[in-house]
């Protein structure tokens, strides 16, 4: 597979893709080893953890393309101010959980995607053209018309506030491509720990260690 960032979109997002497709990768529908970590988690954001600085610069990753970051929100914010309201973080499945995991302990927003309902041999993070969009996980249609967006040969399946239905993760996924979407001037301070984050936790609850990983 082959990856590629569109040059408009180079001073504005430094993507960080990581690829789980060694050894089957272990996808169950819940690992009860995370949820005293998770906990922990949320425990700190509600006791007042300080995001500032890191949903500022998401917002104006988002602004750059101007886009309301109020009205399209980043998932990685939507996970906050869900865990700060009093909720828990959502539990889908092992690999599911560790994506929204990190998102939220980071501040930058994830994509997670299976690799094998990816079509074609390329993919491209590009801004999305007129019309374009695709039908989001529990969501009706997701327009990506100006959006950050990941396309394949089909067409667009992802962007940093909800990815597609077409792409998403299942108990039956063994491949999983996960996708950092981290503002390009925070690249040297978040993006390696972000990656490094998820690269440590895959390894811990599913066996998998990334066969690929790239800063684009």
């Amino acid at each position: 597979m082959q990856f590629s960032l569109s040059s408009e979109l180079t001073p504005v997002v430094a993507p960080g893709l990581l690829v789980f497709d060694g050894a089957r990768v272990s996808v169950v529908a819940r690992d009860e080893r995370m949820d005293a970590p998770i906990v922990v988690t949320e425990q700190a954001i509600r006791g007042g953890r300080d995001f500032t600085e890191e949903i500022a610069r998401v917002r104006a990753m988002y602004k750059r393309l101007g886009l309301d970051p109020t009205k399209v929100r980043p998932s990685s914010e939507a996970l906050l101010r869900r865990v700060r309201k009093g909720d828990p973080l959502p539990r889908v499945n092992s690999v599911v959980d560790i994506c929204n995991w990190c998102s939220v302990e980071t501040q930058l927003p994830f994509g997670l995607y299976d690799y094998d309902k990816i079509e074609g041999d390329a993919v491209s993070l590009r801004v999305g053209a007129a019309g374009e969009g695709y039908d989001g996980i529990r969501k009706d249609r997701v327009n990506v018309d100006g959006r950050l967006t990941l396309a394949d040969a089909r067409g667009p399946f992802g962007n940093p506030t909800s990815d597609s239905a077409r792409t998403m993760v299942t108990l039956d996924t063994t491949r999983v491509l996960f996708v950092v979407y981290c503002p390009r001037e925070h690249e040297r301070q978040g993006l390696a720990g972000a990656c490094d984050l998820t690269a440590r936790r895959m390894l811990e609850f599913t066996g998998a260690a990334p066969t690929l990983r790239l800063t684009l």
